[in-house]
């Protein structure tokens, strides 16, 4: 096979066996270097074919796992408010884990975002969300240590206000946040991002750049999203109050 289109063979061949049921929904599939030695191919072959069918929607990558049937499953509607996150009754809600470092210099991006100098520091936050144990979101939050540092509520997921949010995190120290600002982007997964959501490389995501503002024009928060497409939807609830034109 030429080496260009060897893996769109060997995708083909797969997805045969797939519609011919060898494979059930959620059963793991054999090794790609079963699959290489079994069609003649490099690992890399195989692995450039099983992402193909990832990005089909037919197989799934679990991180430190390997390659998955796909099973159906309902997409989680994720509805961004300014209320708190609320998610659809099929799923349950959310859980999270999250990780927390002080004192992040801050990158030239962020920096921007936050109208701060390059290198001052924040508190730098991962979260991965979770729907029934599945990855559906990471997110990267920055927040400056000249508004949080020596307060209470300096880390997002520890003290007082554990997990209460920025708008109430900051309320407590006399930030009033006034606005937020979110920027969705369409794009497709890289590597990274393909491994923390469990999905395969070039598979539909959607980027957020949200940042809060408080009522005098700071910022106090910037965040990057992103969201897995085969296993979330968006929906923005928009709110509307007597007197609005």
């Amino acid at each position: 096979m030429a080496r260009d289109t060897a893996y769109l063979k060997v995708a083909d061949a797969l997805r045969a066996r797939i519609g011919a049921g060898e494979w059930p929904p959620g059963a793991k599939l054999p090794s790609r270097s079963r699959f290489a030695a079994e069609y003649g191919v490099g690992q890399s072959v195989t692995q450039r074919a099983l992402e193909l069918l990832i990005i089909e929607g037919l197989l799934e990558g679990r991180a430190g796992s390997g390659t998955y049937r796909s099973a159906p499953s309902e997409r989680l509607r994720t509805v961004r408010s300014r209320r708190r996150r609320r998610s659809g009754p099929a799923w349950g809600g959310l859980t999270w884990e999250s990780h927390s470092t002080a004192r992040t210099p801050a990158p030239e991006r962020i920096a921007q975002r936050l109208a701060v100098a390059p290198g001052d520091p924040c508190v730098h936050t991962t979260y991965e969300f979770l729907a029934e144990g599945r990855p559906v979101e990471i997110c990267e939050s920055w927040e400056p240590m000249a508004i949080t540092g020596g307060t209470p509520v300096v880390l997002p997921e520890a003290g007082p206000f554990k997990g209460a949010g920025v708008i109430e995190r900051m309320r407590s120290i006399g930030v009033l946040v006034a606005s937020a600002l979110e920027i969705p982007r369409p794009a497709r997964a890289d590597r990274t991002q393909a491994g923390l959501l469990g999905i395969g490389v070039g598979e539909l995501i959607t980027e957020i750049e949200r940042t809060y503002y408080a009522v005098d024009g700071r910022a106090v928060e910037t965040a990057d999203i992103v969201i897995a497409d085969r296993r979330s939807e968006i929906a923005y609830e928009i709110d509307f109050h007597p007197g609005d034109r």
